[in-house]
């Protein structure tokens, strides 16, 4: 039995034909960086594939020993399928990589040697990118805005291809569509986080699964990342501030009217008389309701998947 050293967490939807070519690709390049008695897995993890895409890993996961499959319920996006694989995975080293092709095997190594200058976390960076201008102009937009909002220097945290060390993954949670911001949390624990060019490849099968909702979904996921990074560990900051604010609002607006009041002015028909109780409720929610909500759903151990079958895994990891 050789220790599995690497790992490499796969999520696939529909792309059947580029399946067993990652493999042999990850083998080749993979296979020479080893020392002995060290083995490496790779773990697809199907995210609701209506094509032959299952099938084909099947039949990897009879002819290689180290190919396993998860197959989900249906689709669940990319970070339920890669927090499925990540719960598997049993390498000292995780990549992550997309099965289109588009990311090439071959700079495996290098990935590997930067990792070995102290880094916890090494994304790649597609310097030149073989996508229409329609992806690759939001992305730059993007990955600029995630720079200037995080204070993390990465060029391109929309890369898939990436490695980590096995504790980083043990210390990220990931839920949402957080998956492109692993790196981004990894930093803010405090791991090392590194960049290296890779050669990025046109999609030669399959299509995108990407559509414009993508920039949206990422730009809010940015604003959650923003939010735990400054006040997960000091949440009262944000709430308490907002909160105080508004209810000192309140508090301040009725003590004017009571002080009119009491000079004999009626009160009951001014519109301020509204605003300041609605602020006075409002604060109380903040501070009370908001704050008790925001740190459920953050600390809740969800898991944002259903696995419907394992194949590959030896009965123990089955719970056999």
């Amino acid at each position: 039995m050789s220790t599995v050293a690497l790992s490499f967490v796969i999520p696939f939807l529909n792309e059947e034909k580029t399946l067993r070519e990652l493999y042999e690709r990850i083998a080749k390049a993979v296979v020479p960086v080893l020392d002995e008695g060290e083995g490496f897995e790779i773990v697809f993890v199907d995210d609701g594939s209506s094509d032959g895409s299952v099938a084909e890993v099947e039949k990897l996961v009879e002819e290689h020993a180290n190919v396993r499959l998860i197959e989900l319920q249906g689709n669940f996006g990319k970070s339920a399928a890669l927090a499925a694989g990540f719960g598997q995975a049993r390498g000292r080293v995780v990549f992550t990589l997309d099965a289109d092709l588009q990311d090439d095997p071959k700079e495996i190594p290098r990935f590997l040697e930067k990792l070995a200058e102290g880094y916890d976390v090494v994304s790649g960076y597609k310097q030149k990118r073989n996508d229409p201008i329609t992806k690759v102009f939001p992305s730059r937009v993007f990955n600029w805005m995630v720079r200037r909002s995080t204070g993390i220097r990465l060029r391109d945290v929309n890369c898939g291809f990436k490695a980590y060390k096995k504790a980083v993954l043990e210390n990220v949670r990931l839920y949402g569509e957080l998956h492109r911001f692993v790196p981004v949390l990894a930093h803010w624990k405090r791991f090392r986080v590194g960049e290296i060019v890779v050669e990025h490849h046109a999609r030669v099968h399959g299509v995108s699964k990407f559509g414009g909702g993508r920039f949206f979904r990422g730009l809010m996921d940015l604003i959650t990342v923003v939010f735990l990074m400054k006040f997960e560990r000091r949440p009262a900051h944000f709430f308490g501030g907002l909160g105080s604010v508004t209810l000192l609002a309140g508090l301040g607006i009725c003590t004017y009217l009571a002080v009119l009041k009491a000079m004999g002015e009626a009160i009951g028909h001014r519109p301020l008389l509204s605003l300041g109780v609605l602020l006075v409720v409002v604060g109380v929610q903040i501070l009370a309701t908001g704050l008790i909500a925001e740190l459920m759903v953050h600390a809740r151990p969800d898991v944002p998947f259903v696995i419907r079958k394992k194949s590959g895994f030896a009965k123990k990891e089955l719970g056999e």
